[in-house]
């Protein structure tokens, strides 16, 4: 599970870059019940702050990379943004953003794992991350889907210190492995790496990504919310014994998540 007390190696922060600040959030509002609060003034919308009942849960901007795809990011807790920095360039990642000051609020740097996969990092200040997880309406799981697992592993092993524990999947679908922050009970499992095919990963022409998973009180319920405001399905939604009903959903930029009714959720 997630929680906000956010040890070292967990997730902490999430933020959504798409090329329609404002679709965006009339979307999400619509599926997820998330109000959008905008740290600017005027129409321009550039970006902002998700909440659910008044807490805040994610965050929004306006995509600016030249050919990039409208994605979540989501961030992990760090001591040390440059620590770790040095240890992603000795691992084979890649820096896309350096180590930036986001004034008192703390620091973040992004990268892409060796085989392209993007992630990021925040070094708390004054802001220690979302504040409401693990409940419907908010972050609940990460995922990586990768055409490599061994290979992630290692890496973000090396990075984070995760610890994996493999399982495998109903009717031979391939292992699962799931990760639980260093040094933490196996209750503490945030999130889990799935290997597939390069041609599986259409949505970034074979390289791995992360997709967040939130927690909503009725899978299908949310699915027809996602379709009925211009999103799409990949998959789903469809029962995984002793996790819950979930699909992977599609945002009307193509920005992938996973909604999931937990098992007693």
């Amino acid at each position: 599970m997630i929680t906000t007390d956010f040890a070292p190696g967990s997730p902490c922060w999430l933020d959504l870059g798409t090329p329609d600040v404002r679709a965006a959030a009339a979307f999400y509002g619509a599926v997820l019940g998330w109000e959008y609060e905008s740290m600017g003034e005027g129409e321009d919308m550039e970006g902002g702050m998700f909440r659910k009942d008044g807490k805040i849960v994610a965050g929004l901007g306006k995509l600016t990379e030249e050919g990039a795809r409208s994605a979540w990011m989501i961030y992990y807790g760090v001591t040390d943004a440059d620590a770790t920095t040095q240890i992603v360039e000795r691992l084979g990642g890649t820096v896309r953003v350096a180590p930036t000051d986001l004034d008192d609020w703390g620091r973040m740097a992004q990268y892409s794992d060796p085989l392209g996969g993007q992630f990021a990092v925040w070094q708390p200040g004054t802001n220690k991350g979302v504040d409401l997880v693990d409940e419907p309406g908010s972050l609940s799981w990460t995922e990586l889907f990768t055409t490599d697992a061994s290979a992630a592993k290692e890496f973000y092993g090396s990075v984070f210190g995760w610890e994996f524990s493999d399982m495998e999947l109903p009717g031979g679908a391939g292992t699962y492995s799931l990760i639980t922050p260093a040094g933490l009970p196996q209750e503490r499992m945030h999130g889990g790496v799935m290997q597939l095919r390069a041609e599986d990963l259409s949505l970034t022409d074979g390289r791995p990504y992360w997709h967040p998973v939130f927690a909503v009180a009725d899978c299908d319920e949310a699915v027809a919310k996602v379709t009925g405001n211009g999103g799409g399905v990949q998959m789903g939604p469809e029962d995984a014994e002793g996790v819950g009903r979930l699909a992977i959903c599609l945002d009307p930029a193509n920005a992938d998540f996973v909604v999931l009714s937990p098992v007693g959720g």
